[in-house]
């Protein structure tokens, strides 16, 4: 399986993700055939293009006059009729049902009677089904994406004028990291934000990437300060650990008691952190207190951070990125004594360097034979061969 990171530091609109992801290899004419199960009669074009220094793919559709914006039941007779594979049906009616959703609440209207004109048109069809067509035919199984550049000032719609963010996208992009830029239009349309949305998990920061192609899909727009473009990052998804990057939560506390901090200790690891401990301390006025120290992946920061003020008594804590390198590890078994106990191999590159047997396992045949337990360990490091 694969996996594609998004850079989104142009925005994103529905032709520059179809644009990336036909770059890294996709043939055009058997796209087409996809695209032409949903009897649009649409055309689909593309060219080799360039932006500020940046070659890739621009991909233009070519609609009929008669295309207009539909009810989200009138998407669903399209989508559902089609002979696409039923994994495409699905997450591309999932993409619609969110940005139905969405305008249905901001424009003050019901989600049945929603008619949308841009977002469900015959353009926005070939956008979200053509990229989970893609994502299919490509192997993805996750899709990621960066912090998305929104553009500034306003942009024309059928509504009227209107600020960027507009409010369907304004509401999409609620809990995910956006940011402004000095170019003076929208960079990120309703159905670009759909399908990142929808289908992808945001990551801050730039994660730590192992990939194998980049696709280059180029938007129309000329820009003033940046290159009009969105790169598609494709590679192993095994080989992809988005939340490898790690960080340090700390926190000084003389006012708790020892059991809400022992209580706390469980809790941090049962919501995703690496390690969690106590350190005894001497803080100002000479009193006893501990530091709490919770070592996590990049994507459970906010919820530890929650956890530790509503958790614990501190009333400020600081966290920072740390490196941290761990050794690949798989289980194995030893046959002690008519039971077997799991031992843990640590490697270094190929070479094994460490073995360790399970706690648990070795503490219930301890108990079994009123062994001590260090006895039973002793065996199982012996008995153990790879």
């Amino acid at each position: 399986m694969k996996f594609i990171y998004f850079d989104c530091s142009a925005g994103a609109s529905g032709d520059m993700i179809l644009a990336s992801l036909l770059s890294l290899g996709v043939p055009l004419e058997e796209f087409r055939q996809a695209i032409g199960r949903l009897k649009l009669g649409v055309e689909i074009k593309t060219r080799k293009a360039s932006s500020n220094g940046f070659s890739g793919l621009q991909v233009e559709v070519k609609v009929p006059l008669t295309s207009s914006g539909r009810t989200f039941s009138e998407v669903e007779k399209i989508i559902t009729r089609s002979k696409l594979q039923p994994e495409i049906k699905q997450k591309s009616l999932k993409i619609f049902k969110r940005l139905f959703e969405v305008e249905s609440r901001v424009h003050g209207r019901s989600f049945r009677t929603a008619h949308l004109h841009e977002a469900a048109a015959d353009d926005a069809l070939v956008d979200i089904v053509g990229t989970c067509w893609l994502l299919r035919k490509l192997d993805v199984s996750e899709v990621f994406f960066s912090p998305v550049n929104l553009g500034s000032g306003f942009v024309e719609t059928s509504h009227g004028r209107l600020p960027v963010p507009p409010p369907a996208v304004a509401e999409l992009m609620r809990g995910y990291p956006v940011y402004g830029s000095q170019e003076q239009v929208e960079l990120l349309t309703p159905t670009g934000a759909a399908i990142l949305t929808t289908l992808g998990c945001s990551l801050t920061p730039w994660p730590e990437l192992t990939y194998e192609k980049i696709g280059y899909g180029l938007g129309h727009r000329k820009l003033k300060f940046l290159p009009n473009i969105m790169r598609a990052f494709y590679g192993q998804r095994e080989l992809f650990q988005p939340a490898r990057k790690t960080q340090v939560i700390e926190a000084t506390i003389d006012d708790a008691s020892p059991q809400v901090l022992a209580s706390f200790l469980n809790r941090a690891l049962e919501l995703g952190a690496l390690e969690a401990y106590l350190t005894p301390v001497v803080m100002k006025k000479n009193r006893l207190g501990s530091k709490l120290t919770v070592v996590a992946e990049i994507d459970k920061i906010d919820r530890l951070i929650e956890a530790v003020f509503r958790e614990t008594t501190t009333i400020g804590l600081r966290y920072y990125p740390v490196e941290r390198r761990v050794l690949k590890r798989e289980i194995k078994e030893v046959s002690l004594r008519g039971q077997k106990i799991r031992v843990k191999v640590s490697y270094f590159g190929q070479e094994a360097v460490n073995f360790q047997p399970e706690y648990d396992d070795c503490l219930k045949l301890a108990e079994k034979l009123k062994l001590p337990i260090k006895q039973v360990i002793a065996e199982a490091i012996k008995n153990f061969k790879l």
